[in-house]
């Protein structure tokens, strides 16, 4: 399989997996970090498609919303994008039927719940580092369900994108780090 567009981890575009995956993992390097949010990521992008199912319902937002993240997954990475376009999809029918069962009262306080708890867990997760939503709110809300499911699918079963993926990414995300505790360590002087 090809590298995906840009292939560097030096800022490139778009479509840019190496840059986007360093980016969101440069911010969850904890495995205590990575499991919380590998629990708390996709139930945060599930209410959220509920929210847009309870606030327009007639209007196809978390259709919408669940396709571009879809598309966007399957063109960062062909295999590991379907199955992502995949869940993202199980989300939206489970948004749906979560909307048509609970109706708009019961739905939004299960929404507030879902997220304010989802949401907490995540930045107690973060510990000393701010989470990466506050560096780049558009590219941690589109990595965060995409990277959990790619350390998930490294950590059980070994897939990378291309052979020597995670380790390309590790060297960019260790350089990350440093970069970040080299200007923490010069603010505390």
């Amino acid at each position: 399989m090809a590298k995906p567009s840009g292939g560097g981890g030096g800022g490139g575009g778009l479509l840019d997996l190496e840059h986007h995956f360093a980016f969101y993992g440069a911010y969850h390097s904890n495995a205590v970090n990575v499991f919380i949010h590998t629990l708390f990521v996709w139930p945060i992008f599930l209410t959220a498609l509920l929210l847009l199912h309870l606030a327009a319902p007639s209007a196809h937002a978390a259709a919408a919303g669940a396709a571009v993240y879809g598309a966007f997954y399957l063109l960062l990475d062909r295999r590991a994008g379907a199955l992502a376009a995949l869940l993202c999809f199980l989300c939206w029918a489970a948004s749906a039927a979560l909307a048509a069962r609970l109706g708009f009262s019961a739905g939004w306080k299960v929404v507030l719940v879902a997220q304010l708890f989802c949401w907490t867990m995540q930045f107690i997760g973060h510990g000393k580092r701010a989470p990466a939503l506050l560096d780049n709110l558009v590219q941690a809300f589109l990595m965060a369900p995409f990277f959990v499911l790619l350390e998930a699918l490294h950590k059980f079963v070994g897939y990378e994108p291309y052979p020597g993926f995670h380790a390309k990414v590790q060297k960019l995300i260790d350089e990350a780090r440093k970069e970040w505790e080299d200007k923490k360590a010069k603010k505390m002087t």
